[in-house]
């Protein structure tokens, strides 16, 4: 008897299995590296494969989460859309700089798969260190007399965290409208009782894809990764720094924190403006953000840098970031630099690095020391080894923990921003990226890439080829599991 339960136990997983697989296979439509490694999953851990699915594997509902259609003609994001595009398709855009000009493709591939203006009047200051980032922006806080609106995936209530909500209830108390949005499971330890005294004053706060369950949060995926600061419309932050102690180097486990974040004054503050307003009203269950002036007022010009604020999401046909990722490498004349925290290339992210180290383009690639996600982390050293047989190199950034999200290429162009180069931050993530057309704000990135290199061992293919068995292990098992980490 025990024999017949445990056989039409068993043979009820099987079936169970096959049935959720051909769904993966026929209604999912997935693409082929993801569904085998899912595949791979269900087959090989049978009844913890299925929750692993549930939590990590199921689909966004293709729908629209972010509204605000009517606001958007009523302060003509459409028509100026359309209209950059008519004159750069018709050769009749006004360039600042013929420098801007050269990425003429690239920029009309953002208007039209992303609706990302470029606006060439900014003004960019550039951070790579946390202290001074936020000791920027509570200064900028100090000085809001309008409106803040903050937002962040990771958000902790430690001293950092603490320092910047005192200074948001304080303006509240003063009548600045506050504004806080953070992602329920990047900030998983918070919820909105945590921020009662804020309330109190007067702000607001909302959470993005909150769970209905007490403590877990089923939906790991499809979390909203970007942080975005806008002050009165005036002022604007942008970048790879979350809130949190280990943002200022204060963590044992990673010590010193390496990442990029922009202040930004100018016309991008619009595009970024209007970025937050969309996340907040998804968000909001009752305090959704009408139009009003204020948000986007007319200011001078701050500097004469040209951008585009682009975002992408799993609510969207295309992944608009990814594809200016591949634009940017393909313009590359001269060298490609990239860091980031995560280095799992899909396949055309792959082949258009590989192609340009190939083709004698000079590609560095700077990575962590240390995970901090373990099978992300071999997963990352594996491409990274691979991409030193095409002739890139590689380096391994020993000062702490490397978090920046940067491309630069040829001192002609950047992009600084939240997404990571992997399927997460292409697919599964909300990301927003800045995309900067400006000789010295590119130069200077640069710089500080050539900075972190002295801080940094390279790796040769040599000493790749001499890691462990255990590293190849590692490796080998990531890679399977690349398509969906």
């Amino acid at each position: 008897m025990t024999v017949t339960i445990f056989s039409v136990f068993t043979a009820a997983i099987f079936i169970f299995n096959i049935v959720l697989a051909a769904a993966l296979v026929f209604l999912e439509r997935r693409d082929a590296s993801s569904t085998w490694a899912w595949l791979l999953v269900l087959f090989f851990i049978p009844i913890l494969g299925f929750f692993i699915y549930l939590l990590l594997g199921r689909k966004l509902r293709k729908k629209t989460l972010f509204k605000w259609e009517s606001t958007s003609k009523r302060i003509g994001i459409e028509s100026l859309i359309a209209h950059q595009m008519n004159e750069l398709h018709d050769d009749g855009f006004q360039f600042q700089n013929a420098n801007t000009k050269n990425y003429k493709d690239l920029i009309y591939l953002h208007l039209r798969n992303n609706g990302a203006l470029l606006t060439q009047d900014n003004s960019i200051q550039i951070f790579n260190d946390g202290r001074v980032k936020f000791n920027s922006l509570l200064q900028d806080i100090e000085n809001a007399t309008n409106h803040i609106h903050i937002q962040y995936y990771i958000f902790r209530l430690d001293e950092l965290g603490t320092r910047i909500v005192d200074a948001l209830t304080e303006k509240a108390k003063e009548g600045v409208k506050v504004r806080l949005l953070y992602d329920d499971m990047g900030s998983r330890s918070l919820s909105k009782r945590h921020f009662k005294k804020l309330t109190a004053a007067g702000g607001e706060v909302e959470t993005f894809f909150p769970s209905i369950l007490p403590i877990i949060n089923p939906r790991l995926n499809y979390r909203n990764h970007r942080k975005i600061v806008v002050i009165d419309g005036q002022v604007g932050y942008i970048g790879g720094f979350n809130v949190g102690d280990e943002y200022i180097g204060l963590s044992r486990k990673f010590g010193y924190w390496r990442d990029t974040h922009l202040r930004i004054e100018g016309s991008a503050l619009h595009p970024l403006q209007t970025r937050f307003i969309l996340d907040w009203n998804q968000a909001s269950a009752h305090h959704d953000i009408e139009y009003d002036e204020f948000f986007f007022p007319l200011k001078p010009a701050r500097g004469n840098t040209s951008m585009q604020i682009v975002s992408s999401g799993p609510d969207e046909e295309w992944e608009q970031i990814k594809d200016g990722y591949l634009k940017l490498i393909n313009l590359a004349k001269d060298y490609i630099y990239i860091q980031t925290p995560y280095f799992i290339p899909d396949a055309s992210f792959y082949d258009a690095i590989r192609i340009a180290a190939l083709s004698g383009i000079d590609v560095r690639i700077m990575i962590p020391n240390k995970p901090d996600h373990p099978f992300v982390y071999w997963a990352t050293y594996s491409y990274a080894g691979q991409m030193l047989r095409a002739g890139a190199r590689v380096f391994i950034y020993d000062n702490g923990f490397l978090h920046t999200k940067m491309i630069v290429t040829d001192n002609k162009a950047a992009t600084v921003g939240t997404a990571n180069i992997d399927v997460r931050s292409f697919k599964l993530n909300f990301e927003v990226n800045a995309f900067i057309y400006d000789e010295q704000v590119s130069s200077d990135l640069a710089e500080l890439f050539h900075q972190d290199m002295k801080l940094s061992t390279e790796l040769t293919y040599e000493m790749y080829l001499e890691r462990t068995r255990m590293i190849k292990t590692k490796e080998s098992i990531a890679r399977l599991l690349a398509p969906i980490l």
